[in-house]
């Protein structure tokens, strides 16, 4: 199984009630199940983004929104999601999670970024580009520009609809 990046669209008052929970079990349980429908598999594609960001030259505000979508903020403590045996990110560095305030600035900042005009500025050929890239770019299957636009477009979406709803966002490895 594959380690890949999480993020859910949770709403303040379901981290404090998995907090509560953590806080009032045994075993530390925060009975986290956040709705699949505000769960997002990102796979791999953070690094990959970010590097393709930094090849074709994205200004430094979106290139810092851009690495925050991804790598959130440690500003809330999260601590009660790594407690053994119930973590949620056993194979990664703790969670972390951007406020509603911050998702609300991300999420414009990745609506303004022209990720067609990022794949343009890498070079044609997939093999080439992959290695350029790094971080494992040359072996994906199906089409590099295909895959980061499809992350890139996903990463986009799920911060305008927790923007919309006024969620946080939690980021972990799994």
């Amino acid at each position: 199984m594959a380690v890949t990046q999480q993020l859910a669209r949770i709403s303040a008052e379901y981290l404090a009630a998995c907090r509560q929970s953590a806080g009032e079990s045994p075993d530390g349980d925060p009975h986290w199940d956040p709705p699949s429908a505000d769960v997002l598999d990102l796979d791999w594609a953070p690094a990959v983004l970010e590097r393709v960001g930094e090849l074709a030259g994205l200004d430094d505000l979106h290139l810092d929104a851009l690495r925050r979508a991804t790598d959130g903020d440690t500003t809330i403590n999260l601590g009660f999601l790594s407690t053994h045996p119930h973590q949620i990110g056993p194979f990664g560095p703790a969670p972390t999670a951007l406020s509603a305030t911050q998702v609300a600035s991300v999420a414009e900042l990745l609506a303004q970024i022209d990720i067609p005009a990022l794949l343009a500025a890498l070079p044609s050929d997939d093999h080439t580009a992959g290695s350029l890239i790094g971080h494992g770019a040359d072996h994906i299957i199906g089409g590099l520009g295909k895959y980061l636009l499809q992350h890139f477009n996903a990463l986009r979406q799920f911060h305008l609809g927790a923007a919309r709803r006024q969620l946080l966002v939690v980021l972990w490895w799994d």
